[in-house]
This record gives C-alpha cells, structure tokens and sequence, in this order.
C-alpha cells in the first residue's frame, strides 16, 4: 500500500474489515463492516487494544505483523481468529500496512484491512476431506467436464482400468468402453445427466489388457451456486464378485440337478445294463464260434465302459461316507505315480518328482485323493503318448512337485504333451466334456476330481500353452473344513 494518507471515512464502504491503529496497536478507528459484524459502537472499540478483539491464539501473530508493519517492510499477511459478537470468532486475513501523515512523518499509523475467510476455509476443507476420501476409497471415480473429457480420475479407477493417469486425463471415457451398447443407450444417459439429473445403470467395460470388468455406473451433474452444470462426477461399484457369485450359483444349481439326475441314471441304466453283461458273460462261456465269441468281446468292453460312466456319476452324486484321516500327501502322490506307470502308454514317459519333505500331514479322506491325482496323471500320460505317436523321438516328460506356504499345500503335475487350447480350458471341468478321441475317455474324471478338491475347500488350476506343455496345481488348505 502507498504510504500516503487516505480520508479514513473512505472506506466505510468496504465490505472487508478495516482498523486503524497506532504504532503501539491502539485502535484509533473502524470502518462499517467491523461494526456491524462484531456488534460494538465505534466508540467502545476506541482506545482498546487490536489484540483483545483477536482469539489468544492468534496475538503473537499479530503482534509479530505490527512490529515489521512499523518498520517499514511493506504489507504484511497473516491468518488469524477475528472475535466477533459473543464468543464467536471467524478465520481472517489480515494485512497490516504502515503510513505517515504529510504533515507529521513521525506520527506513524498502521492501517490493517481483514477479510472474513470462514466460508472459504469451510470450502478448502470439504474439498480437502473428498480429495482425501476420492483418493483412497476402493470404488473408481472420475470427473469430466461438459465435453465428457476426463479432469481426474482416482487411484482406484487407475488400478481397475489398467490405464496410467496421464493415458486418462484429457481422453473420453468410452477409451475404456467395451462397444456393446447402441449409441441410444449412451445418448439417453448424456440426456438425462446433462438435464441436471442423475443417472445410474450397469456396464461392461474393458481394461487396458481387454479384459471385461462390469460395474454399476452411477453419474451426477455437479452444479455450481448459479444451479448450472459445469461438469459430471462418476462412481462406479466393481460387480465382478457378484457376476462371478452369480455364475458360481448357476453352476452349483445345475451340479445339484446333475447329481439328482446321475442317481435316477444309476438306478434305471445299471439293473438292465448287468443283466445284460451277465447274458453276454454266459453267451461267451457256452459259444464256440470265434466271429460270436469276437463280438461279445466288443459287446462287453462297451459295457465295461458305460459301468464305469455310471460309477463315477455315483460316485459324484453320492455324499462321501469317507473317513477323514491325516495323510502324508507325498506318499499319496508316489503311490499315484506308481499306479499310473503300471500302463502300456507309461513306458516311454519320464517322471520326475520334486517333493518337499517339511509338509506335514494334513486331514484327508485318502482313497478320494489319489482318484484325483490319478485322473490328473492319466490325462497327462494320455496328452505326451499322442504326442510321442507323432515324433517317435520325441522325449516325453512328466514333472510332480509338491510344495506349501503358510495356508495351503500345492501339487503340481507339469506334462510336455499336446497341451489344452483356451477354450477348452474354459470347460474342462465341466461333465461329459473331453479333449480325447471319441471313445478314449468318459469325460467324468476332472469333473468328479474338482468335486472331490473343491469339498476338501481346495481348488484345481490349469494352465496350458497349446503344443508345448500343461500345468494342473492342486492347491489344498493346511487346515481343511473338515
């Protein structure tokens, strides 16, 4: 401020706070606005020190301000607590500037102008309390401006979108967009939003890498004071645990109806199927003709096949009457092993076990296990001889592992064989589905095997790179529901 005087009724017409006092602090006079928002006559307030109308907290401060006011060094600002009427008190700036009468260079006085920032320290501070929340909270948001361009985006949308910030910023959203929805879907979202109101729906989106991810989309105009739209605050809630949860209770449904079914199967097919196999068994015994005795045998190894289907439909839909036990997992995997090599197809295959000693036993019903890791072995034997039927020279290997952390046992059967395309990984626990030629494998034994897995509160992983290799890991708590 210039060092001049100004008429000091002048500034009865500012809106800020205005105090005139002497070197020493002695308010020598007010303007309107102190008046009216502290509620004391001019009068009262003349003669009293500035500082008793400051909170205590706020006096060094002030007093500091005055001292380099005094001393010529410009315009001096600070924040401090203005008490007004009662034992209220607002958040102000104060500026303190020293000037000198023309007449009188050395009668100093300080003029010290105050805004009342409550309400702007209101603001900063909500603002500061969502920037907190939107930064930390675990639902991705966004906001754009009335072009739909996005201005901010949360860690959390970062992280579900697989976009850095700066690849956001500056883009519209539909960069992430998965293009099923007609353009009216989107129109009427922009419609309904840009009216003033709010719209919320369900989405598919697409990560940066292509995967899907759905959310339930919840956008908001925000509206400034004038009640205009200056821009669009989006929230999503991440919906992949309930589509997930959702596909799990399908499929529990439809294991249910299955199991239902594979008992009414059990029973209606399996008395006619052994009076059949008897008769075909007595045919043989009585027939000397070798074309007869040739095709009773294809007759028979046909049933065979279809007991065995039925078997394992039993087995699945049959609660398990199984004792649990503590079982040395290594010695179970060996004895599968050994089981396995016993086969025709096993003899050109190399195992290779790698097994960690320091797993200690865990309770288990046995016998189901080694059906699991047999079932398991047999497919990886089956996938390394076709393989090896195509290259002669070819050396098939198969790998088991076994290892554990703090919460979980893993088995890892690793094949070099034909290896499993996606698709059919997707479905590969599913019943009756199998990657073998028609008539070499039931399609019954991973989906018995995750069953089995899956009531020890375990789980079977499977990966795969078509023509190279397959990787099933059995993974089993440390301490089961059992």
């Amino acid at each position: 401020m210039k060092n001049y005087f100004v008429s000091f009724n002048a500034l009865n017409e500012f809106s800020e706070y205005c105090f005139l006092v002497d070197k020493e602090g002695t308010i020598l006079d007010v303007n309107k606005a102190v008046i009216l928002d502290i509620k004391v006559a001019k009068e009262e307030m003349q003669g009293t020190q500035f500082y008793t109308w400051l909170h205590p907290a706020s006096i060094l401060k002030a007093e500091n301000a005055l001292i380099r006011a005094n001393q010529n060094s410009g315009t001096i600002e600070i924040e401090c607590k203005l008490r007004l009427y009662g034992e209220l008190f607002c958040d102000s700036k104060m500026y303190f500037s020293c000037f000198s009468l023309p007449n009188d260079s050395k009668k100093q006085k300080v003029l010290i102008i105050g805004k009342n920032v409550t309400e702007e320290k209101k603001r900063e501070a909500d603002l500061l309390r969502f920037y907190f929340v939107a930064q930390n909270t675990v639902n991705p948001l966004q906001i754009t401006d009335l072009s739909g361009k996005m201005i901010y985006v949360n860690p959390a949308f970062v992280k579900a979108s697989g976009y850095s910030e700066e690849e956001l910023i500056g883009k519209n959203p539909s960069v992430f967009g998965s293009k099923k929805y007609p353009r009216k879907f989107w129109d009427k979202m922009w419609n309904t939003i840009t009216s003033g109101k709010v719209w919320v729906g369900e989405v598919e989106n697409r990560k940066k890498n292509g995967d899907a991810f759905h959310t339930q989309l919840l956008v908001s105009p925000i509206i400034n004071n004038d009640k205009q739209v200056i821009g669009f605050f989006g929230i999503h809630r991440d919906l992949t645990e309930k589509r997930n949860f959702e596909k799990q209770l399908i499929h529990t449904q439809k294991m249910e109806s299955i199991g239902t079914l594979a008992a009414g199967v059990a029973h209606e097919v399996g008395n006619p199927l052994a009076s059949i196999s008897a008769l075909v068994q007595l045919i043989l015994r009585t027939s000397d003709d070798p074309f007869t005795k040739e095709k009773l045998d294809l007759v028979k190894s046909q049933i065979n096949r279809i007991s065995k289907i039925i078997r394992d439909l039993v087995d699945f839909s049959r609660p398990s009457n199984y004792e649990m036990r503590l079982t040395d997992l290594n010695a179970n995997v060996k004895e599968s092993i050994e089981i396995v090599q016993v086969g025709k197809k096993a003899k050109n295959i190399t195992f290779k076990s790698d097994f960690d000693q320091n797993i200690a036993p865990i309770p288990l019903v046995a016998d189901q296990l080694q059906q699991v890791f047999v079932n398991i072995l047999i497919n990886a034997v089956d996938s390394v001889a076709d393989k090896i039927a195509q290259s002669e020279d070819y050396k098939g290997v198969i790998k088991i592992k076994t290892s554990f952390d703090s919460e979980h046992v893993y088995i890892t059967f690793e094949d070099n064989g034909l290896g499993i395309d996606e698709a059919s990984i997707v479905k590969i626990f599913e019943p009756f589905f199998t990657t073998k030629k028609e008539g070499k494998g039931t399609g019954l034994g991973l989906w018995v095997s995750i069953g089995i897995i899956q009531s020890f509160g375990g789980e079977i992983k499977v990966n795969s790179i078509p023509g190279e290799w397959t990787r099933f890991t059995v993974q089993l708590p440390i301490y089961t529901n059992y």
